[in-house]
């Protein structure tokens, strides 16, 4: 991962863990942190709408900046790769085995009495024989 992708991805995580705290410290159904604050009085320091308007602002504004980067994310991902080659045009070339030295027919000898038979050529099962 590059450098830039790091940094998006710590201004995403910053702004959503800002997103997390001023949706907790708003006053509203589910979020009663915010009575703590006291954003439901009138003596606050932005007034009585004035701080619903700043949190609902301010956390409009992270969401933009969350947005914006899961984006920048999801394309620094999905960007083409720098070689336009095949990946098989990179692989070595396969060389064929020498022939055996006993026979230049290819054939593989059959195994003694009481041996083991030998591995085949094209890794077929062989079957001794009697």
């Amino acid at each position: 991962m590059n450098a830039f992708a790091s940094v998006i991805l710590a201004v995403q995580m910053l702004s959503a863990l800002g997103m997390i705290g001023l949706i907790l410290i708003q006053h509203g159904k589910g979020a009663d942190m915010g009575a703590s604050f006291g954003s439901g009085s009138s003596g606050s320091l932005f007034g009585a709408s004035g701080s619903a308007n700043f949190l609902s602002r301010s956390t409009a504004g992270l969401a933009t900046v969350f947005f914006v980067a899961t984006l920048a994310l999801a394309y620094l991902s999905n960007a083409r790769p720098v070689s336009s080659g095949s990946v098989l045009e990179g692989a070595a070339p396969i060389t064929a085995p020498a022939p055996a030295a006993s026979g230049a027919t290819g054939e593989v000898p059959a195994p003694a009495a009481g041996q083991a038979p030998a591995a085949g050529a094209e890794g077929a099962a062989q079957i001794p024989t009697k």
